[in-house]
Formats: structure tokens, sequence, C-alpha cells
């Protein structure tokens, strides 16, 4: 081990009591986070096993994008079993839909050398699919060394961690160098990986166009938002920040119109539409709750909805796998993640709803199809909040611009399918040699 792993690896071990505290606190609002913690420092209740296919999908969002590539997996591996990792409580729950006779699903392993040497031993898996983002050092390290191909599929980096990773190029690099296999989303994300050392195959473009929402949830949020009677304008997958910033926006608008007029108030933009928000983590869904109800706000909440949407200012969606349904009850959607410096959230998922989305300024994570959506039609972009609701604003009254909006998202999305074919081809491929 060169002495930078090294130093790396026991900044690892000394951080472990700090990850039990970190899970402890999350636990308490996530319980799920508190299942199986040994899992996360590679030990493991059943027997020893080999042959599996392993995919690690740290999050909600890596799960989904790897629910396509297991399917294309299956077709072509008949019998595959699948070893599946995740980092967070939100995309374990969503990996168990994923799971058939014979799978097994465990936490990521803690990036010690233990805990990596000890994962490999006990699964011994035939090849290693990281979704996006995720190298560990040390695990890219154990991978090499017990002649495990590991591979980095939809893979993307932006300019940012491009940049924090040039400065660790001590301890990046040689992780990079590691893998057998990238495949990236763009050309220019493959550009970025090559700084780094990475082995730039191909360029498959984003699995995340190959999912197809579900058209019963699509239906039912149209005939939902039909029996409205008014213009539904959604904040999709918020993150933490972007909700106050919509919430004072709100209440502005009830200002401006007091000032007006007392006797007019009810006639304010904030009531001519019914507002939606569906925030990005379920551990925020009491606090969003909340904030609406701090502002003044009467909420109606998803779970306690039964036939259909009950009467109120605010909407809150605090369910989880239900996007298309939400998507399909909105006019319109304001990109959570945009309005905050997060990057953006998944926007394709909502082009392939003909669901009309205003971005904010910070897209970063999603930077080529935030480019192209744009371009084609299918996206708006905006520098701020209030400029962000404006333009929803301007759409939910333009009956015929939100069509064409919606027919631009569908062709967008549709255009640029394949990567998940092409990236279980190439998995089929490593394995072979």
């Amino acid at each position: 081990m060169s002495a930078s792993r090294s130093l790396y690896s026991l900044a690892m071990w000394l951080a472990q009591p700090l990850l039990h505290r970190k899970l402890a606190r999350r636990g308490a609002a996530e319980p799920r986070y508190l299942q199986d913690v040994p899992e996360r420092f590679g030990r493991y209740d059943g027997p020893p096993d080999a042959g599996f296919i392993w995919l690690h999908a740290v999050s909600l969002g890596e799960t989904r994008a790897a629910a396509i590539l297991i399917g294309q997996l299956r077709q072509r591996l008949p019998g595959m079993r699948l070893l599946l990792t995740n980092g967070t409580a939100t995309g374990r729950a969503e990996g168990v839909t994923l799971l058939q006779p014979g799978d097994v699903q465990v936490w990521q392993p803690w990036d010690t050398p233990g805990a990596v040497k000890r994962f490999l031993a006990h699964f011994r898996p035939r090849i290693g699919v990281l979704l996006e983002t995720e190298i560990w050092p040390n695990l890219t390290a154990a991978c090499r060394q017990a002649g495990v191909p590991l591979v980095l599929a939809n893979a993307r980096l932006s300019e940012k961690s491009l940049r924090r990773a040039l400065r660790l190029a001590w301890i990046a690099k040689p992780a990079y160098q590691s893998l057998a296999a990238v495949w990236a989303q763009t050309e220019i994300g493959a550009q970025r990986f090559r700084q780094l050392g990475a082995p730039v195959q191909a360029v498959f473009g984003n699995l995340k166009f190959d999912a197809m929402p579900d058209a019963a949830q699509i239906a039912q949020g149209k005939a939902w938002r039909a029996a409205c009677g008014r213009p539904v304008i959604l904040l999709a997958s918020s993150r933490e920040g972007e909700e106050v910033q919509f919430l004072q926006n709100l209440q502005s608008f009830r200002a401006k119109a007091l000032e007006k007029s007392a006797n007019d108030a009810a006639k304010s933009i904030a009531d001519e539409v019914q507002w939606l928000i569906v925030p990005r983590h379920p551990q925020r869904f009491d606090e969003v709750a909340a904030l609406a109800a701090q502002q003044g706000f009467a909420v109606s909440r998803r779970s306690a909805w039964a036939a259909q949407p009950q009467t109120a200012d605010i909407w809150l969606g605090d369910s989880l796998g239900e996007m298309a349904l939400y998507y399909g009850l909105a006019d319109v959607a304001l990109l959570g993640g945009s309005f905050e410096p997060l990057g953006g959230q998944n926007l394709i998922e909502a082009a392939a709803c003909g669901c009309p989305v205003v971005m904010g300024p910070s897209t970063f994570n999603f930077a080529q199809a935030a480019r192209l959506a744009e371009s084609a039609g299918a996206a708006l972009r905006a520098d701020s909040m209030p400029a962000a609701l404006q333009a929803a604003l301007a759409l939910a009254r333009d009956a015929r611009g939100r069509a064409a909006m919606a027919a631009c998202g569908t062709e967008f999305a549709s255009a640029h399918r394949g990567a998940a074919g092409k990236t279980a081809d190439a998995v089929v491929a490593l394995l072979t040699q």
C-alpha cells in the first residue's frame, strides 16, 4: 500500500466512531439507517457466496437508474444473481423492489481496507458496476488486487468535482486509474475523467433517459388536475432552503393583493393557482409541512388523500415512487435543487412525463441534459425563484405554450434513449474477456 493511501486509510479508520454517530443521528429520523449497521463494516449474517453481478447505487436517483440497467442485464444474463449495495435509506428502500430470488442487498462498505476486503471475500463478485460518481480509493484498489473488474457506469463529473479531485490528486488519481472502464454520460465528462487518468472507453449517454414513466400514474395525475379547476404549479424534488423561498414568494403575492384592496385579497396570484410541493428527501416531509403552516398556508398531504386531493392552499407530496403522478398533476414544474447551489435534480423524468420545466441557475448535476432540454424547447431557465415563479405563472395561463413544451419534452426524452442497452452490452463484454 502506498504512503498516501495508508494515510487515507488511517483517516477513514479513525472516522468510524463519527460514522456511528452520524448513523444514529440520521436513524432518529429514518430508522432504516439503524438496520444492519455491521454491514457497513464488512460483517454479514449469511454464509459467504460467489458469482454475483454487483451494482452500487448510493441513493434514490442512482437506484432508479440502476433499475433500468438491471432490467437490461437480466435479459442478457439469464439467471443473473444481483448484489446491490446502497449508501442511503431511500436508495436501499427503492432497491428492495429490484430484487429477485437469489439476489442480495447490503449496505456499501465503509472505505477501510478491512471492510472492503471482507466485503469482497464474502461475496466474490464477478464484476462491480458503480453508478455515476461513487469512487472510493480502498475499494478500487482492493477490487484490482482481487481481480474484480470495477467500472464506473453512467459516469458524470462536474467541473467543481474535477477541481476537488485534482486538489486531492495524490489519492484521487490512483483510484480512478484502478478502474477497469469508465462509460461516461457526456463527452465533456469523459474529458474530465481523462484528466484524472481514468480509462474512459465510451460515451453512452444518460441511463435516466431510458426510464419509462408510469402511464397509470400520469393518467391519474391528469384526471386530478382536470378536477382541480385551476392551474397546478409544482416545486419538484425540492431541497432545503428552496421551500422557504417558494413560500415567501407566495406570501409576497398575497401581501401585494392586500395592499391593493383588503376586500380583494382572495384574488391574489397565490390563490389563483394550486401549489404543490414534493420534497426530495422523505425525512423532510414533516418539516416542509410545518414550514407551510408557519407561513399561514393550509396544507393537504398526499398520504391523507383517499379518492382525490383535498382542498388546501398547498398540496404536499409526501410519498415515494409517485413522481410520474405529480408530474401528471402539474401544469408546470419548478426544478428542485436548482434554486440553491446544489446542481439540480433529474429534469429528464419531468420531460418524459410531458411536464414543462422551469429551471433555476444551478444545474451542474445535469448540465448537458439541462442545455439540451432548453434547446429542445422542453425547459426554460430563470435566474431566481421569483423569476421562475413568474415564468411558471405565465405558462400556466398559456395552454398553447404548455402543450408545445410538453410535446417537446416527450420528444426530447425519447430522442436520447439507448444508454442502458449499450452499458449492458459493455458489462457482458467485460465478463466474457
